[in-house]
Order: structure tokens, then C-alpha cells, then sequence
């Protein structure tokens, strides 16, 4: 009883251990780092709508390149083995909730950003579209002001581009 033992337990640790080194995980960031690698420039298209949010996804897509994907940036086209090109598609505000008067009370803000991306080895060019929302409120009685609209619009960009990571990383599964 005690050999079984011992054989059940080797067994178990063995499974164990060949399942944990065998399975071959890779975080999302490993494909996306494959995927836009060397030089990067990125290329955002102003929407004159909101010029402020066109700068701030710009710099956030920036910000991500470098600490997530450890991308070199450069500030021509012709530098670059990627170049990326991002542009607000979409902007828009949704009532969600009204008061006892009639006024609008809750707000959704949506954000639809279009990422494409052209690597310059393979010749190909990818693209995607991601989107973030964020919901706020406004006191009663009371519209949306410009510092509201602009708060909400950066958050929801923001959610959209945490979105971006994940899909460039799915996209370089797709010939």
C-alpha cells in the first residue's frame, strides 16, 4: 500500500509539473511586441470636432507603445518599420436617465477610435476599430459644459484604448 502510494504521488507531481510547463501560455503582450516591432511611427488623424482628445489619444497610444510593448518611436514615416495610423471615428453623447422634471440626469459618453497599422517587412496592413464608454452624471437642471464633455470623452478613449493591446495581439493570428 505504501509503494501505491509513493507511485500516485510521483505520478500526481509529474502531471502537475508537465501540465504547468508544457502549456505554453504567453501573455497578450508577447504577440503584440512579435507584431509591431522596431521603429514605430504613430500618425493621428485630427479630428476637428474635438483637436484636444485627437492630442490626448495620441499621446496615449504613445504611452502604451513604449511601456507595454518597449517600441521605438520615431517622428518620420520613412524611419519606420511600422507606421500606425489612429482616428477618432465616432463621438457621442447618450441620455441614460432623466429627473422627476424631465432633465437628463446620466450620460454616456461613446468613443469608436480606428486603429490601422502598415509593417513595412511583410507589406501588410492590419485594422481594427476599438471603443470605450463612460458614464456620468450632471447636477439637476443642469447641461453638459465643455470641461464635462471633455473629461468624459478622454475616459471613454481611455477604456477604447486599453482595448488596443489585446486586439494588435489577436490580430497577429490572422495572415
Amino acid at each position: 500500500m505504501n509503494i501505491l502510494k509513493k507511485v500516485l504521488f510521483a505520478l500526481f507531481t509529474f502531471t502537475i509539473l508537465f501540465s504547468i510547463t508544457a502549456c505554453g501560455y504567453k501573455p497578450s503582450t508577447y504577440y503584440a511586441k512579435e507584431e509591431i516591432s522596431g521603429k514605430v511611427f504613430v500618425n493621428v488623424l485630427i479630428n476637428l470636432e474635438d483637436p484636444k482628445n485627437s492630442v490626448l489619444i495620441k499621446d496615449s497610444i504613445n504611452q502604451l507603445l513604449i511601456q507595454k510593448l518597449d517600441a521605438e518611436l520615431v517622428n518620420k514615416e520613412s524611419l519606420a518599420d511600422t507606421v500606425m495610423n489612429i482616428n477618432i471615428n465616432s463621438v457621442s453623447m447618450q441620455a441614460l436617465q432623466y429627473d422627476r422634471s424631465g432633465y437628463n440626469k446620466l450620460y454616456r459618453a461613446v468613443v469608436v477610435i480606428n486603429v490601422s497599422y502598415f509593417k513595412k517587412s511583410d507589406n501588410k496592413r492590419k485594422s481594427f476599430s476599438v471603443d470605450g464608454e463612460y458614464n456620468f452624471s450632471i447636477d439637476n437642471g443642469t447641461s453638459i459644459n465643455d470641461t464635462q464633455r471633455y473629461n468624459a470623452i478622454q475616459k471613454a478613449s481611455d477604456k477604447a484604448i486599453e482595448e488596443v493591446l489585446s486586439k494588435i495581439a489577436v490580430s497577429s493570428f490572422k495572415k
